[in-house]
């Protein structure tokens, strides 16, 4: 598997963008810089660009208005989030009406009631489900009745599974990290709504009347699993929380189809990647494993670099490696590390 080349912007060979948010549009308050023009961009082109994001604490209409705020046109009928996916879910499998004890935010509970659901507080009213989203306002309280419906037999459903989330300050705990205390109390695994299970997309599809999709986010594992459970295009960008050394050693199931720097990708034709028998070439790069270890010469666009690198990596044999986990990581690391510090990551 490698990398895919255009030689059209990708703007004219998709349809529409399903872009996650975090990283990718906005880290904590303030736009991506190259995100407003990008999306502005791809819809002159004619592409249609749908916000898909995993966050369900605020509503659509919360999330087109911060949009907006970043100078970045957005209506309430573009943003797509986990907690409606969710939702949905459940009014999938119960009737209307019925209670959902929501252990999350504004947008978890306005979702239940869109679906024609009765969002609930408290598992003394022997709620069908509880659906957890991620809420920075979230209590040990909450937390508790969501724990004794789920012991009682409610359908546990999270809106996403992300362990963390980029934020100005840093990496910080998203919903996977605080789902886990119900999971672990409980011994009940939850249903999983958002990226990279199929709920999520599959709203974004039906949004966007999507023939042709493209894939946009910063994370492997939940917009690129996602992507590639669904045999959809994506593309990587390296915005959010990715590295270079992460791209490199994506498992088959996580590898994009195309690679950016950030959003402006979505309006670019991509390089193709030339494979001949033991080397590597995009632009004016070449990659190619030698001795267990990956290599690189030429110059030029460093992206261009990095792509030469993914292919050469994600096609060469498995070496094995004697010793254990830690012996394996170290080689890993190893065979790779001096090609990264040579472009100065």
């Amino acid at each position: 598997m490698t990398l895919l080349g255009s030689a059209q912007p990708l703007n004219t060979v998709y349809d529409a963008a399903l872009v996650d948010l975090d990283g990718v549009v906005y880290i904590g308050p303030r736009a991506v810089p190259a995100a407003p023009e990008a999306i502005d961009k791809a819809r002159a082109a004619g592409m249609r660009v749908a916000f898909v994001t995993n966050n369900a604490s605020r509503t659509p209409a919360a999330i087109a208005e911060r949009l907006t705020a970043m100078d970045i046109h957005a209506a309430p009928g573009d943003v797509v989030t986990s907690a409606e996916a969710a939702a949905r879910m459940v009014a999938q499998r119960f009737p209307a009406g019925s209670p959902v004890l929501v252990v999350g935010d504004t947008g978890l509970r306005v979702a239940v009631r869109r679906q024609g659901m009765r969002p609930v507080s408290v598992a003394a009213e022997r709620p069908v489900a509880v659906i957890q989203g991620y809420s920075p306002r979230i209590g040990y309280d909450l937390i508790c009745e969501g724990t004794l419906a789920v012991a009682q037999g409610a359908l546990f459903i999270t809106s996403n599974s992300d362990a963390t989330a980029p934020m100005e300050r840093g990496m910080l705990p998203a919903n996977g990290s605080f789902s886990r205390v119900i999971a672990s109390a409980t011994g009940q695994e939850p249903l999983v709504a958002g990226k990279p299970m199929r709920p999520l997309h599959e709203e974004g599809v039906i949004r966007t009347g999507a023939a042709h999709p493209l894939v946009v986010g910063d994370r492997l594992d939940t917009d690129i699993e996602g992507a590639c459970a669904r045999g959809a295009a994506s593309m990587l960008v390296l915005s959010g929380v990715t590295a270079p050394a992460d791209l490199i050693t994506a498992p088959a199931h996580c590898r994009p189809s195309y690679l950016a720097w950030d959003l402006s990708g979505m309006n670019l034709a991509h390089p193709e990647i030339h494979m001949d028998a033991a080397d590597v070439h995009c632009g004016g790069w070449t990659a190619a494993v030698h001795g267990g270890r990956l290599q690189l010469t030429g110059g030029g666009d460093r992206l261009d670099a990095l792509r030469a690198l993914c292919a050469a990596a994600w096609n060469a044999p498995a070496a094995p490696v004697a010793g254990g986990a830690a012996d394996a990581a170290r080689a890993e690391t190893a065979s790779f590390g001096s090609a990264l510090a040579q472009l100065g990551w």
